[in-house]
């Protein structure tokens, strides 16, 4: 069984970006290189949102990427940053990265909200609105592995 891990982040103002994808960037190089990792994708969606998908062998894979190096030091400047955030995981039989269709099914029905120091008003009804075709959108997903 692989398990998915699955992140929404919307950046609260525009003067966060600059920092926020050079982290992000550097968050998802990271989690191609970790041991475990299966497959790596990050997405922009409207509104300065931010999807990650990534598929790992283990729960105890997913963890030791989570808390350690640049991932580790990034999460608690999305407190800041960030005026939406949620997760959510999940197990499933194959090592392929589950559709955006699925992803956002899963992050509305099973995710919960991440502490943010200021919340927008969807964040606290818990609205999660889907992403905006990205299959269509060509540039707008990157996937690292």
């Amino acid at each position: 069984m692989a398990v998915v891990s699955v992140t929404r982040l919307r950046v609260r103002h525009w003067r966060f970006l600059p920092a926020f994808f050079v982290q992000a960037f550097r968050s998802a190089l990271q989690a191609r290189s970790a041991r475990g990792s299966l497959a790596v994708s990050i997405m922009s969606d409207v509104h300065n949102t931010f999807w990650t998908r990534t598929v790992w062998e283990s729960e105890e894979a997913m963890k030791a990427f989570m808390l350690s190096g640049t991932h580790r030091g990034v999460m608690p400047r999305l407190l800041t940053w960030c005026d939406e955030a949620s997760v959510a995981r999940w197990t499933q039989e194959t090592a392929q990265l589950p559709p955006w269709s699925e992803t956002h099914l899963r992050m509305q029905n099973e995710g919960r909200r991440s502490k943010v120091a200021h919340p927008s008003a969807d964040h606290a009804a818990y609205k999660i609105s889907a992403p905006s075709a990205p299959e269509l959108q060509p540039g707008r997903e990157l996937r690292f592995k």
